[in-house]
């Protein structure tokens, strides 16, 4: 029996809450487990002393030959979904888990003057029930803050509108104390008794807006009449109620029997995600990998696996929520693309499952062969440029100039979306006066792809201009000029808004600011004006040099030249000893000049 790689299998789980599953060489599931980071308590198996374990546990961890995974929002979720996975499943090394465990929900019983409770058993009898709760403090903290804001009976007596008119009942201690009104005896109405029911429901389903907002009322009253004891109670209530959250994207007592399914998909592979909801609680969740044959469609795909899915699992459900429409026609199904609500909640669930699979996936692909980064990168472009070939020889330009004076144009090589530094170029600017940028672009691609031409070395198949419409122009001016302007795509991209301009079209494409094709332009215009700007302070600070050395005394414009000629840069001549300057000066200028810097 082979060993299991754990160390491979830990770099694809996420740090983010969520449920995994064991399974053993024969691919039965083992162990369902649930975390708050997945990949700590999964690394916590195998990393610690196995000494450490008991017997039992030592076992599983032998016998571990996969590990997969769901991540959901919240720690809560996680119980939640461990819970009715395990009920589910029953894996063998889960078997201490029992039925009396199951999770609370609270109940607002269909009954006159309904009780509010909580119980581990849902009825279908017309009540509504909120849940279940990971927490059975929170539940407990929930159920008190009603109690205390809101009378309500507890007694179980039938009080039906004849019980009550003829005096069947007598009001009890938890009337003389203040916790009911006293319903039994008609002393509160049931129109009364009915509107707090409908404010705990908007507790209980999250929406505590105007709740909080009274209770905030009521503390500010409190506090303006120095009741402080009154405003430290409701102060209380106040911080519990904003932290409450009673709705799972887990788990929803609506929505009875529904299939989930998402999509995610690239140019060579989709990912599918099913979710099987049952009875309120997601039962079977599993992310399958397609790898595609032709070029077959999002909708192909995902009904394709929907099918698979459902006979599989032996799904019955009659409702399937799906992210886009599907031609698919079945009279017993019905297709729901929500918009709001628990089931959109369900369907991003399974769009953040799916999403995440995929990435790990394509990165455990792309560090085994990187070329498929490079292909699938290129390939996006192409899509989003709508190039008729790959951009795997990308050039991009870019001017700098002060105050007009020292114009130089930089040009930067990107192959196979990686800088090709050894074929950047600079160009001084020979034929423009003045700050002029549409004349420098001009003659920068000009002279680039006039020498490429007499080279008879292959063109780029984009070319990139650091600038708006004008640098555009004038660069598709030179190309037009060269006859090979149908040869090459070239796109301008405007620095304020990241707009990319195509010649002869007054719209700018805008792509998405994480778009990997976006990012691979702004790193090519990045560098293009890094690499420019670094040769055009040298070239300034030579020029600025070379005229403050032609004023001193002795110094002329043929030692200067000299001196730069010789010492390439101006830090090194200002470093340079009196022996190195003795090399190109006569002993009178070597102190004439070292006199003035020191000086400086």
């Amino acid at each position: 029996m082979s060993s299991f790689d754990h160390k491979t299998a830990l770099t694809a789980i996420p740090h983010k809450p969520g449920v995994y599953q064991y399974w053993d060489a024969e691919g039965k599931l083992m162990y369902i487990g649930k975390a708050k980071d997945l990949r700590n308590r999964v690394g916590s198996y195998f990393n610690q002393d196995k000494q450490q374990f008991n017997g039992k546990t030592r076992v599983l961890v032998s016998r571990i030959r996969k590990i997969t995974f769901t991540i959901v929002d919240t720690e809560i979720d996680a119980w939640l979904l461990e819970n009715s996975l395990i009920k589910k499943h029953q894996p063998k090394f889960n078997i201490n888990l029992k039925d009396d465990k199951t999770y609370p929900w609270i109940i607002v019983k269909n009954e006159p003057f309904p009780r509010i409770y909580w119980t581990r058993k849902v009825i279908k009898d017309g009540s509504t029930y909120f849940g279940p709760y990971g927490s059975i403090g929170m539940m407990h903290t929930i159920l008190d803050l009603i109690k205390e804001t809101y009378p309500l009976r507890t007694c179980s007596l039938p009080l039906n509108e004849k019980n009550i008119a003829e005096g069947k009942f007598k009001v009890c201690l938890e009337y003389q104390i203040g916790n009911c009104k006293g319903p039994c005896q008609a002393y509160q109405q049931e129109a009364d008794y009915n509107n707090n029911i409908a404010e705990i429901k908007e507790i209980l389903s999250g929406k505590i807006g105007n709740v909080i907002r009274e209770v905030k009322l009521i503390i500010k009253t409190a506090s303006e009449e120095l009741n402080f004891e009154l405003a430290h109670q409701y102060a209380r209530k106040l911080q519990v109620l904003e932290k409450y959250q009673s709705k799972s994207t887990v788990v929803n007592s609506a929505i009875t029997n529904v299939d989930v399914v998402s999509i995610a998909a690239d140019e060579r592979y989709a990912f599918v995600n099913y979710l099987k909801v049952m009875n309120g609680t997601i039962i079977q969740t599993q992310t399958i990998e397609i790898k595609k044959q032709l070029d077959e469609s999002d909708e192909e795909l995902l009904t394709t696996a929907m099918l698979e899915f459902r006979t599989k699992f032996n799904s019955t459900s009659k409702e399937i929520i799906v992210p886009f429409e599907l031609s698919l026609k079945d009279e017993s199904l019905r297709f729901t693309i929500p918009k709001l609500g628990e089931k959109k909640k369900l369907l991003e669930l399974s769009q953040k499952n799916v999403l995440f699979f995929k990435k790990e996936k394509l990165n455990q692909y792309e560090k085994l062969n990187p070329d498929l980064r490079t292909d699938r990168i290129l390939t996006q472009m192409q899509k989003d440029l709508s190039l008729t070939q790959l951009p795997k020889h990308i050039e991009c330009f870019d001017n700098s100039n002060f105050q007009g004076k020292y114009p130089v144009s930089a040009i930067v090589v990107f192959k196979d979306a990686k800088p090709s530094k050894k074929d950047y170029r600079h160009f001084n600017v020979k034929t423009v006066e003045g700050p002029n940028d549409f004349a420098t672009m001009e003659e920068a691609v000009f002279r680039r792809y006039r020498r490429m031409l007499d080279e008879d070395q292959s063109l780029p198949q984009l070319i990139i201009i650091d600038g708006g419409k004008g640098q555009l122009s004038s660069a598709v001016k030179s190309l037009k000029l060269l006859g090979i302007y149908n040869r090459v795509t070239v796109i301008g991209i405007a620095k304020r808004l990241e707009e990319l301009f195509y010649p002869g079209d007054s719209y700018p494409l805008y792509l998405d600011k994480k778009s990997e094709t976006l990012k691979v332009i702004q790193q090519l215009r990045d560098e293009a004006h890094r690499f420019g700007i670094t040769f055009h302070r040298k070239k300034r600070d030579q020029g600025t040099l070379k005229t403050e050395l032609e004023q001193i005394a002795g110094i002329g414009k043929t030692t200067a030249d000299k001196l730069l000629t010789h010492f390439k840069s101006v830090k090194k001549i200002k470093e340079a000893t009196e022996k190195e300057l003795s090399e190109v000066l006569n002993k009178k200028q070597v102190i004439t000049l070292l006199d003035y810097f020191k000086a400086q």
